[in-house]
């Protein structure tokens, strides 16, 4: 079988909006035969180059036409790619947890890489926000996006109501590893924290 056929073979697995790149296939042969491979099956329409090195499927929807792969899939392709970390932006964040009502309008996300901004589809592009290590400990894990979530409210506009409804939508093992992240999080984030962890918000 040829190295063309192996990695269509095993990209037509993987789920169709999935993003990849050479490095998910560095098993299969050398760099450089890698990259010729998926030329070829580029110019076969099999796959679509979403950006320089980047990969997918393509997709249409009989209304919307072409369909891109959302920012995280993306983003995961790289970080797979480099070692990245990345999680969604603060208010991306709120929202996503129902502590905000407010859609964003621009897709930020934030990461321990250097800050800079992506192209992505036709006419969007998806902002990196450079963070701290420490504030990308638990990036990938709810305990990162929450933490994410209460920088964006701040911390005089956090509500009981908040935390109660957050709290409905927790199971133990998310409060439990809540109270042991606790050190990964500002001080003034901790009496909240810990309502969510012991189960206390009302």
């Amino acid at each position: 079988m040829t190295l063309t056929s192996r990695i269509a073979r095993r990209l037509f697995r993987w789920p169709p909006e999935r993003v990849f790149s050479r490095h998910d296939f560095m098993d299969l042969g050398t760099t450089d035969a890698i990259g010729m491979a998926l030329m070829r099956l580029n110019r076969r329409g099999a796959i679509r180059r979403v950006r320089r090195g980047y990969f997918d499927r393509p997709r249409t929807d009989p209304l919307l036409g072409e369909i891109f792969p959302s920012p995280t899939e993306l983003l995961s392709a790289i970080a797979r790619r480099n070692g990245m970390r990345f999680q969604q932006g603060p208010a991306t964040a709120a929202n996503a947890l129902g502590m905000s009502d407010q859609v964003p309008m621009r897709v930020v996300y934030e990461t321990d890489a250097p800050s800079r901004t992506l192209p992505w589809g036709p006419k969007s592009s998806i902002r990196l926000i450079h963070r701290s290590p420490r504030d990308m400990a638990r990036a990938g894990q709810l305990s990162g996006l929450l933490f994410a979530a209460l920088r964006s409210l701040g911390k005089g506009h956090v509500t009981d109501r908040d935390l109660s409804r957050l709290q409905q939508e927790l199971k133990p093992e998310h409060r439990r590893q809540l109270l042991r992240d606790l050190p990964f999080a500002p001080a003034w984030m901790h009496p909240f924290l810990r309502k969510l962890g012991e189960g206390t918000a009302s």
